[in-house]
């Protein structure tokens, strides 16, 4: 029973903020023509009026994110062309992290750093992993397999580490950078600021909540290695 309980704990702490994050973007997606201008546009205004002409906007398939080593804000599709509430809210967040490039934000400095060894790491926990399993079948050691797997949850929870150490740094990006602009330059339709900052909190959220999705895969391992 307890090991039950503990397992139902840790999927609603992993799976948890993944759905409040998806919810809530999905949530302020409708209506979709809600603002004039879509998120691509607004996301070059306000880079433009940041000075930072040269940072480009495009769109991506990887997900709503600012590349500090290309000086690119990128936005899927939806966010790019759509005029919804939270296409020009995540818009704002994403600019928001250019701002903290141009003005040397010392977090945002280093979490790209720590991302760029993150990213070889989770993929080296992943191949640990299914290591695991056969070094414990070629070894007729369950205590290899075992050191295999904790070395595999190591590595492959490394990004969730970062992520959750770098919150504060998209918690920055959100609250100082993105709603400030969007109030000043009175881009918002009245009434909408609480919504705003509940869409603004879950873009913080969402690498947090991307990265505690992979550590699913640990379970499945496990579950392997116990058969």
């Amino acid at each position: 029973m307890l090991y039950l309980i503990f397992v139902i704990a840790m999927t609603a702490l992993i799976v948890g903020p993944s759905y409040w994050v998806k919810h809530t973007l999905k949530k302020y997606s409708y209506p979709e023509d809600r603002y004039p201008g879509t998120g691509g546009e607004l996301a070059r205004i306000l880079l433009d009026w940041a000075n930072l002409q040269a940072v480009k906007v495009e769109v991506t398939e990887q997900g709503d994110h600012y590349d500090p080593l290309e000086k690119a804000v990128r936005l899927t599709a939806d966010k790019f062309n759509g005029k919804s509430l939270t296409a020009i809210t995540v818009a704002a967040h994403e600019v928001g992290h250019a701002i903290q490039d141009r003005d040397g934000y010392l977090p945002l400095k280093l979490r790209t750093r720590l991302i760029q060894i993150a990213a070889p790491a989770e993929k080296l926990g992943a191949a640990i992993l299914m290591m695991a399993p056969v070094i414990t079948v070629i070894t007729r050691a369950p205590v290899a397999g075992a050191l295999f797997f904790a070395g595999g949850l190591l590595t492959l929870g490394t990004a969730t580490v970062v992520h959750l150490i770098t919150l504060p740094m998209e918690m920055h990006a959100s609250f100082a950078r993105a709603l400030p602009m969007l109030e000043h330059g009175k881009y918002l339709i009245q009434g909408d600021e609480p919504h705003v900052r509940k869409i603004l909190r879950a873009a913080a959220w969402t690498y947090v909540s991307a990265s505690l999705m992979t550590l699913l895969n640990i379970g499945r391992w496990w579950a392997i290695l116990r058969r």
